[in-house]
Order: C-alpha cells, then sequence, then structure tokens
C-alpha cells in the first residue's frame, strides 16, 4: 500500500488507519455495544496485515479498553504500525466520564495509555475534545513536556476549528487535526481543510462513512435492533427524516462501487481520500473481514463523472 506524508513529521502513513473506537465496546456513553475482545485482535492483525501501518485508538474507548486491546495485538510482531492516542476525556469510578486539560491530567492520562498500549512512546498524541476551552494552551504545554521526555514524537488536536488552531500553534508543534468528514458532514471543508493544507498539517478524518449509515449495510431494521448501549440508537442521524436520506446516498455510493467491484463504503471513504488536504481516512472496523471489505478504498479513485454524480444527489437531497 503507497504511504503519504504525514503533514511536518517524518512519519509516511497508508491513506487509510484502522480506527479502533467500536472495538472499546459496550458499557460508556459513546459505547457501540458489545463486542468480542479476540474477534478485535483478530481485526487489528487482519488489517496490519493487508498493509495499514496506523491505528488510531482513544484512552476513552471502552473507559481504557480500546488501548488495552491495541497493545495485546500489536505486541511481538516484526514491524510495529504508528500508534495514535488521544487525551482530555477521563471518567471517575462510576463510570461517568468528563472533559480535563489541567497539565497534571495530562500527564497521567499519557502514563496510563503507555502501560495500556505496552508501548515506550506514542507516535501522535491528540486533545481528543478543546474542553475545557479556556485550558488548551495549558494541556499543549504539558505535552510539550511530554515530547521533550520522550513519551510522545508528534502533537495533534482533534474537533478544534481554526480559532483554536490558531492558538494551538502558538504553544506547541501542531502536526495535525482529527475533524468529522464525510458524505454526511461536510463542515470541515468551510474553513479546517483549507487551513491545515496551508499549514502542512496533517489532516486523518473520522468517521468517513458517518459510523456505518454508508457502508451498503445499514438498514431500519438493523438500527431497531441495535444494542441499547450503541451510542447510534440516540443519534439524529440514525433516526426519520435524515435516516431515509442517508440510506439513498448510500446506494448511490453502491451503484458507483459496483462498477468496480468495491463496496458503497470503499466509495465513501474513497470520496473523503479526494480532497488533497486530506492525508487519511479513519476506517473502524469490529471483524476481519469488514476490514477485508474496506482496505481497497486506499487505492481506489472516483472518476470527474462519478463525482458529478454524488454531488448531484448532494444537491437535489440537501
Amino acid at each position: 500500500m503507497k504511504t503519504r506524508q504525514f503533514g511536518n513529521t517524518d512519519m509516511q502513513t497508508t491513506p487509510i488507519g484502522l480506527g479502533a473506537w467500536a472495538i472499546g465496546g459496550g458499557g460508556w456513553d459513546a459505547g457501540w455495544g458489545p463486542q468480542d475482545d479476540q474477534e478485535s485482535i483478530a481485526t487489528i492483525k487482519r488489517a496490519l496485515d493487508l498493509g495499514i501501518n496506523w491505528i488510531d485508538t482513544a484512552a476513552v474507548y471502552g473507559l481504557g479498553h480500546s488501548e488495552e486491546i491495541v497493545g495485546k495485538a500489536i505486541r511481538g510482531r516484526d514491524w510495529q504500525p504508528y500508534i495514535f492516542t488521544k487525551c482530555s476525556l477521563v471518567w471517575d469510578e462510576h463510570r461517568k466520564v468528563s472533559s480535563r486539560l489541567k497539565a497534571d491530567s495530562v500527564k497521567r492520562e499519557a502514563e496510563a495509555s503507555l502501560k495500556r498500549l505496552r508501548v515506550d512512546v506514542i507516535d501522535l498524541y491528540q486533545i481528543h475534545w478543546p474542553n475545557p476551552d479556556e485550558d488548551i494552551e495549558e494541556g499543549l504545554g504539558a505535552m510539550v513536556k511530554l515530547q521533550e521526555e520522550g513519551k510522545i514524537r508528534y502533537i495533534g488536536v482533534s474537533n478544534f476549528n481554526v480559532e483554536q488552531l490558531r492558538r494551538a500553534m502558538k504553544v506547541a508543534p501542531i502536526s495535525s487535526l482529527q475533524p468529522p468528514y464525510s458524505l454526511i458532514h461536510r463542515e470541515a471543508e468551510q474553513d479546517v481543510l483549507p487551513f491545515c493544507e496551508e499549514n502542512n498539517i496533517a489532516v486523518i478524518v473520522y468517521s468517513p462513512m458517518a459510523s456505518g449509515l454508508l457502508t451498503g449495510s445499514m438498514t431500519k431494521e438493523r438500527i431497531e435492533n441495535l444494542p441499547e448501549d450503541d451510542w447510534r440508537k440516540r443519534n439524529e442521524d440514525f433516526q426519520e427524516p435524515r435516516l431515509s436520506r442517508h440510506l439513498k446516498l448510500a446506494e448511490v455510493l453502491s451503484e458507483i462501487g459496483f462498477m468496480h467491484n468495491r463496496t458503497a463504503g470503499e466509495v465513501a471513504v474513497a470520496w473523503t481520500l479526494h480532497n488533497p488536504a486530506v492525508t487519511g481516512a479513519i476506517v473502524g472496523a469490529r471483524r476481519p473481514e469488514q476490514i477485508e471489505n474496506l482496505v481497497g478504498a486506499a487505492e481506489f479513485r472516483l472518476s470527474d463523472s462519478e463525482m458529478e454524480k454524488i454531488h448531484e444527489f448532494l444537491q437535489q437531497n440537501p
């Protein structure tokens, strides 16, 4: 699989990376329902065998569980993928999640992530959400110290707007931004993607398939049967009137993919990668066959006429 320069770093990353949100499992506010750990490990190993060279996770995914699974899966391999994780969301003994960016908290989170991941250094350490806003500078200052100590290699941010990015760049060398970006959520196109492109900041987009809506395998019946602790069951994109529109969009992607023996999910991911500001797309998977059906997005290129077909749908169905 070909690689791309990752912003201002020395990393060369594949166009898609494996997202480890869902493998954190259920039992917390943004969980995806029950998940088999052995299947998660098999999925990670399969992704790496297929050539994907980076994994994106976060401390809060499964309240530490995702990082633990990633650590187990990569242990003992001949080559190690780049490991990206995040801080700023912490939890208490009651599993209640809150936001924190105080320096001592960031330091504790990093140390805990290093232990769970079983690595000596985190390749990319990101602020998960810019909350509390007034503590952004303090949190980044702590990350600079972690970088100086050799515990993290590069500093990134997630869900930041342009103003927050400008503030961040005055405190730390920002190497990446992780925004939501898909055919359903295109807000990043307005300003953050152009800003990152102008400033040589790598962009790794999350939810390029809109959390499963654009995979071609989502149905209304499947959504009704989602576990009660799957966050999607409460999300407005998975409810009417938006749901029917999103599923029709998935049908368009399936039609395009059929002509190339590609899945709708691969088309959705390839569409995000078509944007020159996008360095990579985070692709979530919970079973080996899921990543097998998505890895082709890394090399797939949409034609001008196919891009226009998608654009027409978006215009006619705002």
